[in-house]
């Protein structure tokens, strides 16, 4: 995972699994990007993530109420087909805008 911020917006390129394994880790680094409060976009690029599982869609949505409390927004960019099924299916685009 890395990551760049641009005013108060952070751009974090996830890449491999967002798993059971790896989720706890990477929520808690998510986290940490996220917790100044001047932070109102998260942008999340999957581009370099090849597997997502219920565990990875309960730390983007978890991520998402943080940043809708405050009036913030989360979204998500290039997405492999596998990705972006998951998000369909499990009704995530319906709330995390795709970009």
């Amino acid at each position: 995972m890395d990551y760049e911020r641009r005013r108060d917006t952070v751009i974090v390129r996830l890449s491999g699994e967002l798993d059971h394994c790896s989720a706890q880790s990477i929520r808690r680094e998510l986290d940490g990007l996220i917790s100044d409060q001047g932070i109102k976009r998260l942008i999340l690029d999957l581009k370099e993530m090849s597997f997502m599982d219920s565990s990875g869609i309960g730390v983007i949505l978890g991520r998402y109420r943080v940043m809708a409390q405050r009036g913030g927004v989360v979204a998500v960019t290039n997405m492999n087909a596998h990705v972006e099924r998951i998000f369909i299916l499990s009704g995530m685009n319906q709330i995390i805008k795709i970009i």
